[in-house]
């Protein structure tokens, strides 16, 4: 069963329901998300607790209750208008917390101004005021105890104003639960902002999709009812409505709601467009390749709930210790009342009066909201960066990490091979052939013989699917060189492809099997040892009849053009970073000098987990990959991360998933954590400290009831400001 629940403001909300519902039988299962207002929970069939008992408990304990029905689940794209975004577009006025201040304040207003009108009778217009007043706390209050709930904050207001007026303060009193009812009104509108990052995300997706039939016909559609292979139009200015593929057009798209990447993306036939993203020039048809529920907004979002529902270690300690403190802060303010006039002779009615003040000032909302605001406002923050972090936990261990480990390929570097360098051994053949072989842009002898190298690499390679084969011919014809047609193409499984081009039969193989196959001289293997010195892949081109080598490409995946930068940020953060690959020696070195890095090479999946499990006895560590081969190593780090650009199975595996795919967001992520975890420090301190401070106040009588609810509202209030001070967070530079 799904619920949605209105009026949870802060995480003490949580335990309360929680609380009241595992008490009843047949109730299990019960999960509560306070950034997204939801309640899921089993219900066994045939138990004695029916729907109709859940609701009614709920509605009890002071909050709103609504049903979902239908769909188990809600569609993230469907989020703003469902019924449970219905209270979020209220001005604080209209919510029911919001009408409650203004009622008290109204009816504090006519109490003040009856009391000068008839002064003899002004006792009796604020204790009238005081009972309005604290009447719904106090029924919450008894709900509560019913429920389990003994401790809560609404029992220690309303025992404190009560108290107070029973000592004839009834003009305090009266102020007390004003002043408290601001600061529940605060706690809620701050618990609003702290969920708006969420609604803005399902903002991002357009409501409506423009479909084109088999006739090419145009209607409007709803966005959320597109199926999978429908072809949409997307016209400039326009957001793009579901996430597939480009089948007709060119045009430049703004990615960063999506992806945070700031410049626009220049994308053709055949590349993939995300819903959300701006198209700004050009007229697009794209095919849509995943519905509503499932594009990537709407996983960002799932992915944000289940961050912001999950708790962080400090959160949970947090939690833990008010479910002490509560009850032990009451015995003391029984201590205070009773102690005094017992065995000093103390004033009963002074006692009483500073006993129930501690008993306000020990309201334990600000300690209890100092993490999760912060938690929630850095997962916010690293969402918009286009930081995926997958609960508070993460974001707390993230910060602590001394190593980080990265995956070479796809992680440091690009993932894609590039051809660096062409070198031609021999004109004979291409002399001796009048085939159209020649570059168009051919200018000099030196250049002609590379060109022809190449062409003849990429014809003998066209028929293969292989990423270098692939990158080969990408070269050539970005080049504008002219590729022969090749015949009787074949490959020899993980050793060489070979073909016949103009009846010449040529293969291209890896220099171990080129030197069994064909003739190398000193010169050449010279050259080819060289090409590997500097962390390249060599391929050998030569004519499989006299064995003649006819050329060499190299090839190497290039490093991020950010990947200096991002290794060293983490450098100067006190970070050590290692590179950890399957790839060979002579390229990991090559790519790790570069970078500056410790290096481990020719690794195995199984490697990768020796090698992590190792440096995790020495510090905290984590690990940043993209492939399915990455996926243990991920589970396995005390943190793991995948590039954005990565494969679903290390997405899905690691902690935190780097959408924008830049190394340099390493060093924002870890700046992010440290920033967050010194604002929850700060809010720890400053709620302890300032409770601390008018806990003796209070106890020697310098301040009193009103300055008490004064103190824990204003430090809730200022809790939660520093805490959404972290929406403002720029990155690792800046912090």
């Amino acid at each position: 069963m799904k619920y949605h629940i209105e009026g949870m403001d802060c995480a003490s909300c949580i335990g309360k329901i929680e609380t009241a519902l595992k008490r009843m039988p047949g109730v299990s299962d019960v999960e509560l998300n306070f950034a997204t207002e939801t309640l899921e929970l089993s219900l066994t069939p045939g138990a004695p607790t029916q729907a109709s008992d859940i609701e009614k408990t709920i509605k009890s304990l002071g909050f709103g209750i609504s049903a979902n029905t239908g769909q188990q689940t809600v569609s993230a794209i469907d989020i703003d208008s469902d019924n449970q975004m219905a209270p979020q577009d209220k001005r604080w006025w209209q919510t029911q917390k919001g009408k409650q201040v203004v009622g008290l304040g109204i009816l504090m207003g006519s109490a003040y101004a009856l009391s000068l009108l008839f002064p003899a009778y002004g006792i009796w217009v604020f204790a009238i005021a005081v009972i309005v007043g604290v009447f719904p706390f106090a029924r919450k209050a008894l709900a509560l105890a019913k429920t389990g709930s003994f401790f809560s904050i609404e029992t220690l207001m309303s025992v404190a104003v009560l108290g107070a007026l029973i000592i004839g303060e009834a003009e305090e009193a009266a102020a007390v639960v004003f002043l408290f009812s601001i600061g529940e009104l605060f706690e809620s509108i701050a618990a609003d902002r702290a969920r708006a990052g969420i609604r803005a995300l399902a903002s991002l997706v357009p409501k409506t999709a423009i479909l084109l039939d088999t006739q090419g016909g145009q209607r409007d559609v709803p966005a959320a009812s597109l199926q999978v292979n429908d072809l949409v139009l997307v016209r400039p200015g326009d957001r793009v409505s579901a996430d597939g593929s480009i089948v007709q057009g060119a045009s430049s798209l703004d990615d960063s709601p999506v992806t945070g990447e700031s410049v626009p993306v220049a994308k053709t036939m055949g590349d993939n467009v995300f819903a959300g993203s701006i198209n700004i020039d050009g007229v697009l048809q794209v095919r849509v390749e995943k519905t509503a529920a499932d594009n990537t907004i709407a996983k960002i979002i799932e992915l944000v709930e289940q961050a912001q529902a999950s708790k962080a270690p400090t959160a949970r300690f947090i939690e833990k210790f008010s479910r002490y403190y509560t009850p032990a802060v009451m015995a003391i303010a029984a201590l205070i009342i009773i102690v005094p006039p017992l065995a000093m002779g103390g004033d009963w009615g002074t006692w009483l009066y500073r006993g129930l003040a501690l008993l306000l000032i020990a309201c334990p909302c600000a300690l209890v909201l100092s993490t999760p605001a912060a938690i929630a406002s850095g997962l916010a923050v690293g969402a918009r960066r286009g930081l995926l972090i997958k609960g508070g936990s993460a974001l707390e261990t993230i910060g602590k990490v001394k190593t980080v480990a990265f995956d070479k390929t796809g992680t440091l570097t690009e993932g894609k091979p590039r051809v660096t360098d062409i070198v031609a051994f021999t004109q004979e053949y291409l002399s001796s052939q009048d085939q159209g072989l020649q570059s168009q842009d051919s200018q000099d002898q030196g250049s002609q013989g590379q060109d022809e190298v190449l062409a003849l690499f990429a014809s003998v390679e066209t028929g293969s699917s292989h990423p270098l084969a692939e990158a080969i011919v990408s070269h050539a014809e970005a080049a504008k060189i002219v590729i022969p047609v090749a015949s009787k193409a074949s490959a020899t499984a993980g050793k060489a492809v070979h073909a016949t081009i103009a009846g010449r039969a040529l293969a291209i193989g890896s220099p171990v099997y080129a030197a069994d196959e064909a003739s190398i001289s000193a010169e050449q293997q010279a050259q080819i040892e060289a090409l590997q010195n500097e962390g390249k892949t060599v391929s050998v081109l030569f004519d499989e009849q006299s064995r003649e080598v006819l050329g060499l490409v190299a090839l190497r995946d290039e490093l991020r053009d950010d990947a200096h930068e991002g290794v060293a940020q983490l450098k100067a953060m006190g970070v050590r970073s290692v590179m950890l690959t399957g790839d060979n020696r002579l390229t990991a070195q090559a790519l790790a000098s570069n970078l500056d890095v410790e290096w481990e090479a020719e690794l195995l999946p199984e490697d990768k987990l020796r090698l992590l499990n190792e440096m995790k006895n020495n510090s905290k560590i984590a690990m940043v990959g993209d492939g399915i081969n990455d996926a243990p190593a991920l589970a396995t780090a005390d943190v793991g991360i995948a590039m954005g650009g990565g494969t679903d199975v290390a997405i899905e595996t690691a902690d935190i998933a780097l959408l924008k795919s830049r190394v340099t967001d390493m060093a924002h992520l870890i700046a992010l954590s440290r920033a967050t975890m010194t604002n929850i420090h700060q809010n720890v301190i400053f709620a302890l400290g300032l409770k601390g401070v008018f806990l003796i106040t209070t106890v020697f009588g310098i301040t009193g009831l009103w300055i008490a609810v004064l103190a824990d509202a204003g430090a809730t209030v200022l809790v939660t400001l520093n805490a959404l001070r972290l929406l403002r967070f720029k990155g690792a530079l800046h912090w």
